[in-house]
């Protein structure tokens, strides 16, 4: 199943700048680990902002929850899932 998620990141001024720098660091790995492993094939950068949208292909909400909670930023993350289907009107190869 797949899903378009949209996921804003507001890390606190306030943090610690190397718990910060450990928790980006750790975001990449993470986030390449999950797109190595194929239920997240399509990420992009929203431009100007600390924000990205993504296409997420897993089997269910419950196992999106998990990989999303996954992520070391998701205490500073808003995300907002929306869960796609095929448009009729979609060219099939």
């Amino acid at each position: 199943m797949l899903f378009h998620v949209r996921m804003d990141v507001t890390i606190p001024p306030e943090l610690d700048p190397d718990v910060r720098t450990r928790l980006v660091a750790e975001e990449r790995e993470r986030a390449l680990d999950l797109q190595r492993s194929g239920v997240w094939p399509q990420l992009w950068r929203i431009v100007g902002k600390y924000s990205n949208i993504s296409i997420f292909d897993v089997t269910t909400g419950d196992e999106l929850h998990t990989l999303l909670s996954s992520l070391p930023l998701f205490p500073y993350m808003t995300i907002e899932v929306t869960a796609l289907a095929t448009h009729p009107s979609k060219l099939m190869p």
